[in-house]
């Protein structure tokens, strides 16, 4: 007796077979087979032929929907069940499949005794397969009918070919909430069958078995439920699969495209998924929405949220000034009462020490973000904040935004940082991450900072206060130039400051000129002076990290650079000086002519009681006037009233990398020079005489050298030492040039007639009158390069028009004297640089310079300095760079 049943259809698993569920409880499966009917069969191994279509004729009208089933029979031993089934609407099967061709009627049926109700059943279904045949309907088209199943993407083409591209398709099995079978149409004639992971989501594991041991691993907390979702809504359902990229594991990453909507925002809206960073970039804009659904998930405590916390943050916008940038993903700010904290940038993370792609990008991106941000009023949006762990301690991380920009997205743009990859309960990130993703995915396309694969070109700083003599050697080039453009580094105390000089690749230490401020303690724990710590605080706020001009007049003896510091074009020392925070020296600041906008700045101080002037009595001032003039007098005596007249016969001798020169007088001294070079030429010949100089010599020590270039021995002077490779550099005392040499090719030089005392060193140290020699190096190898062309090899005059015996250097005017009209400063060699446009008239003289007996021959320099302009000769090919 046939036995009726209500059910749900699952899915079809060929065109005579479906999984039926109980509607009371939808755990419950069974399998129930059309009777007296054969369809093809799908197989991972190759379909037969038209086994999808027929699949799919029986799977388009039934699943999702309730059926009548009528079991007729059940096959002893495996108890397969086989009958009837009919929809709400009346559609019977199999009669409606063998109707339409898609299967077709058992050999076997019929043959054994059945009732009447069955065979009339079978002779129905008979006439349905011959007129199906007649027609040519389905199965019985004789042609085609097979399609191609590839059960893997094949490699990268596919996903070339088809990325962002929407197919449809149908969903075979779901593993889990966020893994899936799909089969993809990508034509009549092909199919993809590949797993599928839905984008943007990840959802709990599933209960699985182990393969290796046999073990069954439970399920994470709400992983069933997830699979149980989507297993209701999309398995065999027909749906449009977006496809966006695959997995490093080759599985096809795509958004599922419900009819109702995307699968993945419902389950975020229900707490059964997270969102996936790792599919942000492939998503892009798309990825807002699952945002949003995941945040109404967490905002009602769903699910997987059930523990969340709200960030305990109120949301506003807070504005303060940028004070100092730590790295390049961590500043100090301040707000307008001088209250100061650590900010770390949010969700972003600037060059890694340890990673050897990204340190060399560590300066560089500090120093972008310098420029960037510093002294900057910013909008501080906190995000969250970290706790206190090893090592680190506690921190807030916040969105920063300068001028509307966002600073953060901006360093990833620029590939000056990374975006942290955040655990999937971390909500202490940027609002903004899957913009800083998207940011980051095209900088490493194209190839930006330290995703460019290539280290940077690092910015090298010689110390140039790191001894007397190097400071030396860069005080003549920065005292000749007006505001000098840098950058404070350091501030080692109010008035003391490490400034680098980009142009001239130098670092020095800078001391303000005219003012003394107190000093700080080296330590927490040290007690300074009163108030330095207060003067050091201020510099710090003021001028650290600042782009600034300086203004160079002397040095000091342990190689620091006396000058003046100005901020946004401001003196610092007048600052520090109206704060209260230091004093002036009236004779240091009358040398460097600022003693009346100081002396000006310290009355305000005064007047108002501030720092140093808090207990400050008027009558304390009465006998402090009466030194400065008569310090000042040195100044004044270096004035020239009458010009001088000193001209002396000269070579040059050397002009090295700097523009520095070098020259001898001709006359006694040279004839001396010549006598004592060919004894000392015939006293190096000799065997007996080859003696190397004694292990570790010493940076002055004199010595015999052999020149590389012509194998002579000539005096020399050792400059510096390399005492690992064992190499000096030694100067040649009588020709200014120098060169390196090993020790072991030096010799002694303690020879009684052929030492100093003898005679002197003839090589001078000289400099060209009234000429500043440009910093840029190609220009200033034009310069040195034309000096030597018009000099080389000539015997000339030259005026010695100042000598500094602090310096040791004579100032000159060179003339030649077989030249027409080299009989005034209108003839002069010097002018003639000038004229070529190699070099300029300082805009800022040195006092001597400015004595009234040298206007003219400074008014006939700039006459040819305003010729060379007009010819753009030089270093005024592209104009005046004197110009503002």
């Amino acid at each position: 007796m046939a036995k009726n049943f209500i059910a749900n259809v699952k899915s079809v698993l060929s065109g005579d077979t479906l999984i039926l569920t109980s509607p009371n409880n939808p755990s419950l499966e069974r399998t129930f087979s059309l009777a007296f009917v054969n369809g093809p069969r799908l197989s991972k191994e190759g379909d037969e032929p038209f086994a999808f279509q027929s699949r799919e004729y029986l799977r388009n009208l039934t699943v999702g929907k309730q059926i009548k089933a009528t079991v007729l029979y059940t096959i002893p031993g495996s108890g397969r069940e086989y009958g009837t089934a009919l929809l709400q609407d009346g559609t019977e099967f199999p009669d409606a499949s063998v109707k339409a061709g898609w299967l077709k009627i058992r050999e076997e049926a019929g043959r054994k005794e059945e009732s009447e109700e069955v065979l009339e059943k079978l002779e129905k279904l008979r006439s349905f397969e011959t007129q199906a045949k007649n027609e040519g309907k389905g199965l019985h088209a004789g042609v085609g009918g097979v399609i191609e199943v590839q059960n893997d993407l094949g490699g990268p083409s596919f996903i070339t070919e088809w990325k962002g591209k929407t197919v449809e398709g149908v969903i075979e099995r779901v593993f889990g909430g966020d893994r899936l079978l799909a089969r993809l149409f990508i034509s009549d004639k092909k199919h993809y069958q590949v797993v599928t992971l839905i984008a943007g989501i990840r959802t709990p594991a599933t209960e699985r078995t182990n393969q290796s041991d046999g073990r069954t691993q439970p399920a994470e907390e709400y992983g069933n439920e997830a699979r149980a979702f989507v297993d209701q809504r999309l398995l065999q359902r027909l749906v449009k699969i977006k496809i966006i990229g695959a997995s490093p594991q080759g599985q096809l990453i795509a958004t599922i495209l419900h009819p109702r909507g995307n699968i993945a925002g419902f389950l975020l809206e229900e707490g059964l998924a997270r969102c996936n960073d790792f599919h942000s970039t492939l998503l892009g804009s798309d990825m807002a929405a699952l945002r949003e659904a995941e945040k109404k998930a967490q905002g009602a405590r769903l699910r997987l949220h059930k523990h969340h916390v709200a960030k305990a943050t109120d949301g506003k916008d807070v504005e303060m000034t940028v004070t100092k940038i730590v790295g390049a993903d961590t500043i100090i700010v301040g707000n307008k009462g001088g209250v100061e904290k650590r900010i770390n940038f949010s969700s972003v993370r600037g060059p890694r020490a340890g990673e050897a792609s990204e340190a060399p990008y560590r300066d560089e991106a500090k120093e972008f973000l310098r420029k960037k941000l510093i002294g900057k009023h910013v909008k501080i949006s906190i995000d969250g904040s970290k706790p206190a762990t090893d090592g680190f301690e506690a921190r807030e991380v916040a969105t920063v935004t300068q001028a509307g920009k966002n600073v953060g997205l901006i360093l990833v743009q620029e590939g000056y940082a990374s975006v942290i990859r955040h655990r999937k309960d971390d909500t202490d990130r940027a609002p903004n991450y899957d913009e800083l993703l998207a940011a980051q995915e095209t900088a490493r396309e194209e190839k930006k900072g330290f995703w460019s694969g290539k280290p940077p070109k690092v910015k090298q700083y010689t110390d140039m206060s790191e001894s007397v003599q190097k400071a030396k050697m860069q005080l003549s080039t920065l005292s000749r130039q007006r505001k000098v453009p840098g950058v404070v580094d350091f501030c080692k105390s109010g008035s003391r400051f490490t400034v680098l000089i980009p142009r001239e690749g130098a670092k020095i230490t800078l001391v303000l000129a005219g003012v003394r401020a107190p000093r700080a303690g080296r330590t927490p724990q040290e007690k300074g002076e009163p108030f330095g710590q207060e003067a050091l605080d201020l510099a710090n706020r003021r001028a650290n990290q600042r782009d600034c001009e300086v203004d160079v007049h002397d040095i000091d003896k342990v190689g620091g650079f006396i000058g003046d510091l100005y901020i946004n074009r401001e003196s610092f020392a007048k600052v520090l000086v109206e704060e209260g925070f230091a004093s002036v020296h009236e004779y240091s600041a009358e040398k460097s002519g600022n003693l009346t906008e100081l002396l000006a700045a310290q009355k305000k101080a005064k007047e108002g009681r501030k720092g140093l002037w808090h207990d400050w009595d008027p009558s304390q001032d009465a006998d402090e006037t009466e030194e400065a003039p008569a310090e000042s007098s040195a100044e004044v005596a270096v004035t020239i009233d009458k010009k001088p007249e000193d001209y002396r016969d000269v070579v040059i001798t050397n002009i090295d990398a700097s523009g520095k020169m070098k020259i001898q007088e001709i006359g006694k001294g040279t004839a001396a020079l010549t006598t004592l070079m060919n004894e000392f030429k015939k006293f190096h010949l000799d065997p007996k005489n080859n003696v190397a100089i004694k292990d570790n010599p010493k940076t002055g020590d004199f010595v015999a050298a052999k020149f590389s270039a012509d194998g002579d021995w000539y005096r020399a002077r050792i400059r510096s030492n390399d005492r690992a490779a064992k190499v000096a550099e030694v100067v040649y005392i009588d020709y200014g040039n120098s060169e390196k040499q090993p020790w072991s090719k030096l010799r002694p030089l303690d020879q009684a007639q052929f030492t100093t005392q003898k005679l002197k060193a003839q090589a001078v140290d000289a400099q060209l009158s009234f000429l500043q020699l440009p910093t840029t190096p190609d220009y200033l190898a034009d310069a040195i390069n034309f000096i030597y062309e018009i000099t080389d090899g000539k015997q000339l005059v030259a005026s010695f028009d100042y000598v500094d015996t602090k310096e040791n250097i004579s100032y000159i005017t060179l003339f030649d004297p077989k030249a027409k009209g080299s009989n005034s400063s209108s003839g002069s060699l010097n002018r003639e640089v000038v004229l070529n446009g190699h070099v300029m008239v300082p805009r800022k003289l040195k006092p001597w310079e400015r004595s009234k007996v040298f206007e003219p021959t400074l008014k006939a320099l700039k006459e040819a300095e305003t010729q060379a302009k007009a010819d753009r000769q030089g270093i005024w090919e592209y104009g005046d760079l004197t110009e503002d």
